[in-house]
């Protein structure tokens, strides 16, 4: 499968998670779950990169620019920085498991007020991981798209 295609399906299963999302949220009442509960006292099952031992994050707990980013990659642009987003990932830092070649790619999460890229990412896998720093490199927590 195509980068191009693995987006656009992953961004058609965004979007079809955000419609269940809100049909089930008003058959159950209304009610949503307190956002002070931690991200990673949820079950991580299923998200992608979860093994990593990094901590999970649902998307929505991000900053929302990060959401905005993640739509980009999802329609493939056009992004602020094009000469950056999409590259190659080094994972010089090592934070991230250990793979080969081009496996990941990095895209800037703008920061409001920043007179350059800033220090925030979204850095993808091709096992479809999304990881999130918000301070270039040093952490990582693997994001939960789907909530």
């Amino acid at each position: 499968m195509t980068p191009a295609r693995r987006l656009t399906v992953a961004l058609v299963g965004l979007i079809a998670l955000v419609v269940v999302g809100y049909f089930a949220r008003d058959v159950g009442g209304g009610s949503t779950a307190p956002t002070s509960a931690p991200a990673t006292s949820a079950p991580a099952s299923g998200v992608p990169g979860a093994d990593s031992g990094l901590p999970v994050e649902p998307l929505s707990r991000l900053p929302a620019e990060a959401a905005r980013t993640w739509q980009l990659i999802g329609r493939g642009g056009p992004f602020p920085h094009p000469e950056h987003d999409g590259a190659r990932f080094h994972n010089r830092e090592r934070r991230l498991p250990a793979k080969s070649g081009e496996y990941y790619r990095e895209y800037t999460v703008p920061t409001p007020g920043s007179p350059d890229r800033g220090a925030r990412r979204l850095v993808t896998g091709e096992r479809d991981e999304v990881y999130y720093t918000g301070d270039h490199y040093e952490s990582f927590v693997v994001v939960d798209v789907t909530r």
